[in-house]
């Protein structure tokens, strides 16, 4: 078997440094819960509005968004039958898809009968999917700017679960946010 590399992950202080410097653009929410709760990418992109309890402070992830050769952008069921679950948000999750809330609505209003209803938290100008790569090429573009040590997208969820732990968060209530079958992985 081939050696795994190590994982590479961005301390406390770049995921704030990331965060601040994403403030103010559009996906910035998208960056928040990549970094709160570890979801997957292609679970952060296929997030319904429907998907989130504000009043409780959950989400359940429900579905992913991927590309498919031949097909295109589909919506799948989660990787496995534990990726389907209930994330608690922090407050900072929280303010910032309020915020995303308010920016969306503005874009909504801006397309006018151009939007395309998906009720996806995370879209396009006029309502549609994100694409994963593109988004891919988004985030890298950000984090070469700031000047962050180069990580792929899906590092923030390994980034995410270290600062939990460093925090003292229990591994296992780590591992059930993750979406992972056990605390081994």
């Amino acid at each position: 078997r081939a050696p795994r590399p190590e994982l590479t992950v961005w301390s406390p202080e770049e995921a704030d440094t990331f965060l601040i410097a994403t403030r103010e653009l559009p996906f910035h929410a998208l960056y928040v819960l990549a970094l709160t709760t570890g979801m997957r990418q292609g679970e952060l992109l296929g997030l319904r509005w429907s998907d989130i309890d504000v009043k409780a402070g959950t989400l359940g992830v429900r579905r992913a968004l991927q590309w498919q050769r031949g097909i295109g952008l589909v919506f799948t069921e989660p990787k496995t039958a534990r990726s389907r679950r209930k994330i608690h948000l922090s407050q900072t999750a929280l303010v910032a898809l309020r915020a995303h809330q308010d920016r969306q609505a503005w874009a909504r209003n801006a397309a006018g009968a151009g939007w395309n209803d998906t009720g996806l938290v995370f879209c396009d100008a006029i309502g549609d999917p994100l694409s994963p790569t593109n988004e891919t090429k988004r985030f890298q573009r950000v984090t070469a700017k700031v000047q962050l040590p180069v990580i792929r997208f899906h590092d923030l969820r390994h980034t995410a679960a270290t600062i939990l732990l460093s925090k003292g968060v229990h591994v296992k209530l780590v591992s059930e946010m993750l979406g992972h079958s056990t605390i081994t992985l």
